[in-house]
Parts: structure tokens; C-alpha cells; sequence
């Protein structure tokens, strides 16, 4: 079972972060959203406070959301999901289609992508957290690979401290170990998720191009794409209200 967060009350939202993320990324939204819905936040396997494991797999990812669903006795919710999320989210509708009502993907597709977080491993691996005594420190030897500093902030949120020092959070060896299946596409052919979908992409990210959307309608046929201006892939930090309002739009459709 997930480790989960829960906000207000009304039909179910279940929210899923992108890689080396966790639940807390999403909480200042889930507030917004508990106004009008429960709101659960998961931590996906590997990440944040939920269970370590070798194997990691979109399969397995969909298969702990389903999993915790049952045991939160979630029947039937809205699910969204970013990034890495969002093909956990895809997964999810396409193999447990009777637990999601509607589908929101943000900024990613399914299919495969390049590698690209060479950077990120680097700086993550720059240095032994159990020798770290200052998140300054930590995020001084990260710069040498990762130069955003809001980068280094979202990845030193996976530092929790251990004693004296610190510890990651996320399993990392299993993710890098994964890392060429997470970049790997979701959904077989003939699968399909038959409910409404919505695809949100970033302007100013390149993660869903025009040539996505065949892919796309092959495996959700009813899914529609919208496009938030001045937004990157960090949309639901670089766009919030934007976000707040498309989601708000789909759900009460």
C-alpha cells in the first residue's frame, strides 16, 4: 500500500507526482481542489514515505494505486498524473478502467522518451547524504551538475533527516535501475481507456508534440489536449491557477 495524503471531502481526485517527485509537491493544488473534492495524494513506489522495492515497472505502479484504492475504498475517482505520474495514471485507466472516472494526464504522453535526467543522477549522486550535515552544503555539490536552483530545491525536498544527517527518501539505486523502462512507453495495442481524458501540455515544454496525438487517441479515444500558455513541464508550479481552473472545467463537465 501507497503512502497517502488526504484533503477535504466530496468526489474522489487522486493525484500522482512525476520522478523523484513525492506527494508534497502537489499539496498547495490539492487544498484548492479539497474546496470541492477529497483529494488523496499518493507516494508511488521508490519515492517520498512509500515502500522501497527492486522491481519498478509501470505494471507494478498501476497495480499500488489499484491496490491502494481497494483498501481506501475508492471504487471510482478522478485520477491525475504528471510526468512519470501520468503514465502511471495512463497505465492505471488501461488495465483498472472501472476505477477511474476520468483521466487527466499532465505533460507527458505514452509513448517513449529519450533519456534526459543524466544531469539530475549526477547531482543526486554527487555525495553520500549520510556525510551531509547542511542542506546548503548538499545543494553546493549539486550545482556542480544541476545550475537551477529551483531544481536543487525540488530535489533536496527527497533529503529527510537521519540523526545528524541526512538520508534520501527515494530509492534511488531502484530508480536508476528502472530508469530505461520509465522512459519507456505505456499501453499495448488493441488496449484502450474508453472514458474522458484530458491531455495538458506546457507551451514552452517539449514533452507532447501535434505528432503525439495519434498515439494518444489510439489508446484514449476520447481525450482531448489543451495547451497552457507560458507553462513548462512544471506546470502545476509555473501555472497553478491555469491548471486549477482546465482540471475544475473537465471534472464538472
Amino acid at each position: 500500500m501507497l503512502h497517502y495524503k488526504t484533503f477535504g471531502t466530496g468526489p474522489h481526485l487522486v493525484i500522482l507526482h512525476g520522478l523523484f517527485g513525492m506527494l508534497d509537491n502537489w499539496q498547495t493544488l490539492a487544498r484548492k481542489w479539497g474546496q470541492t473534492h477529497t483529494v488523496t495524494l499518493f507516494d508511488l513506489r521508490n519515492h517520498g514515505r512509500s515502500f522501497h522495492a527492486t522491481e519498478m515497472s509501470y505494471a507494478l505502479m498501476a497495480e499500488d494505486v489499484a491496490t491502494t484504492l481497494e483498501a481506501l475504498s475508492i471504487d471510482r475517482c478522478c485520477l491525475l498524473g504528471h510526468s512519470m505520474g501520468g503514465k502511471v495514471a495512463m497505465q492505471t485507466a488501461l488495465t483498472y478502467p472501472d476505477l477511474v472516472e476520468k483521466l487527466i494526464v499532465a505533460d507527458i504522453t505514452p509513448r517513449r522518451y529519450r533519456p534526459g535526467h543524466n544531469d539530475v543522477f549526477a547531482a543526486l549522486e554527487a555525495f553520500d547524504p549520510k556525510m551531509v550535515t547542511d542542506r546548503k552544503i548538499a545543494a553546493e555539490l549539486m550545482s556542480t551538475y544541476v545550475s537551477s536552483r529551483a531544481v536543487q530545491l525540488f530535489l533536496l525536498k527527497n533529503l529527510a533527516r537521519d540523526g545528524g544527517s541526512y538520508k534520501w527518501r527515494m530509492n534511488l539505486p531502484a530508480i536508476r535501475a528502472a530508469y530505461d523502462h520509465l522512459i519507456g512507453g505505456v499501453g499495448r495495442a488493441g488496449d484502450t481507456f474508453t472514458g474522458p481524458a484530458l491531455f495538458v501540455r506546457g507551451a514552452k515544454s517539449g514533452y507532447v508534440q501535434d505528432d503525439d496525438l495519434p498515439l494518444i487517441e489510439e489508446l484514449f479515444p476520447r481525450a482531448t489536449l489543451a495547451t497552457i500558455v507560458g507553462a513548462g513541464h512544471w506546470l502545476h508550479a509555473e501555472r497553478p491557477e491555469e491548471l486549477l481552473a482546465l482540471v475544475n472545467d473537465f471534472i464538472e463537465r
